[in-house]
């Protein structure tokens, strides 16, 4: 045994060391789950493991206040220790691992450092994993609070993957929080350590009940950046439809739907103000928003761009409510800042979901702005 930094680390030498690992305090055999090539079992082995879970059953981690952070309080770049519930783990390329994080707060909103015109040939991801997970499994995810992707690096599968169970919550210690393509990520690191907490923890408690009762509000769902409220620069048409969240409007249960949310819109294509119309005079715009649970293509078109642009303004008249609407910065004459990171307001925005195929309705799901305004 020996310590480094302040911290007791047990040092194994394969030249004459050996060990033994079992399963914790739910474990019920004394058969361990992996070992060294040098173990060699004894009786009173058992004795020392059944010692060891009904200690650790009465056992609680300093569990103050400032022991931990919610995701509403991560920081680029820094370690965190984080108190999350684990959703889903799978595998989204070979060898790498991704698994699904929640606490019930909402992530800080990013600064979106890409150039507009990067959207047509690197287009902003809707999510982390190369694949869209199945409507089906979304629909077992909570729909307010972020969904914190966790990075589980090559190599470092084979020790962490037992560790993470849906349906648990874990404390995650000195977990780096990350920001890819303006989206939250953490990732695992040599440094990162992980602990089971009990589902009747004070603190899970804490965070369960605060979830519910965000549920209650009547503006439980809105995110809690945009608090006392959102921008005005948009205007709605149902001032009278409850807000919901994207991760709502994703697993709703119905094909076609009517939807109100206060979302961001970080990507639009085209993104030059002269492309909005097509040659025969009608608006055809795809715009990526987001909000603290999801990100999702919508599409302004025809009759729904007309009244979200109010008519057919002029072109200056159009940046400038473009500029508006994606954050973009301009100095004090209105001219674009080049290479400036955009700040997109919080706005409430009216979305409805279609289909194309009538044979194959959730596959060809889209989604449509209408009834907004842009308010110049």
């Amino acid at each position: 045994m020996k310590t480094h930094h302040g911290e007791v680390n047990a040092v194994f030498n394969k030249a004459f060391s050996s060990f033994a690992l079992y399963e914790g305090k739910n474990g019920e055999g004394f058969v361990p789950y992996q070992c060294s090539s040098r173990y060699h079992p004894r009786d009173r082995d058992s004795k020392f493991v059944l010692g060891l879970r009904k200690w650790l059953a009465d056992f609680h981690l300093d569990e103050g206040p400032n022991s931990f952070s919610f995701l509403r309080e991560m920081k680029e770049g820094e370690q965190a220790n984080l108190l999350c519930e684990v959703l889903h783990v799978c595998e989204v390329s070979e060898h790498e691992w991704m698994a699904f994080v929640w606490d019930g707060t909402d992530s800080p909103p990013l600064n979106i450092g890409t150039r507009l015109e990067n959207e047509m040939d690197s287009p902003l991801p809707l999510q982390l994993e190369p694949i869209p997970l199945p409507r089906d499994l979304l629909c077992t995810f909570p729909t307010a609070g972020t969904i914190l992707r966790v990075i589980i690096a090559k190599g470092n599968e084979k020790h962490i993957l037992h560790l993470l169970s849906a349906g648990k919550w874990v404390r995650f210690l000195n977990i780096l929080c990350e920001v890819h393509e303006g989206l939250w990520r953490g990732v695992l690191t040599p440094f990162t350590k992980i602990c089971y907490v009990s589902n009747d923890n004070h603190l899970i408690l804490g965070c369960q009940r605060s979830y519910n009762e965000r549920l209650s509000l009547e503006l439980g769902r809105i995110p809690y950046w945009c608090f006392p409220w959102c921008s005005q620069l948009t205007e709605v048409d149902y001032d009278h439809v409850p807000f919901v969240t994207l991760m709502d409007v994703l697993t709703c249960s119905q094909v076609t739907a009517k939807f109100k949310c206060i979302v961001r819109v970080v990507a639009a294509l085209p993104w030059r103000v002269e492309d909005f119309c097509s040659h025969s005079g009608t608006y055809r715009i795809r715009l990526t928003m987001e909000d603290p649970t999801a990100r999702i293509h919508a599409f302004l078109f025809d009759e729904d761009g007309e009244k979200f642009f109010d008519g057919y303004p002029s072109i200056d008249v159009l940046t400038r409510k473009r500029n508006k609407l994606l954050g973009v910065p301009v100095n004090d004459d209105g001219k674009e800042i080049e290479d400036a990171a955009r700040k997109p307001p919080w706005v409430q925005c009216c979305i409805k979901s279609y289909y194309l195929d009538r044979n194959n309705t959730w596959g060809s799901r889209n989604y449509r702005i209408f009834g907004t305004k842009l308010v110049d």
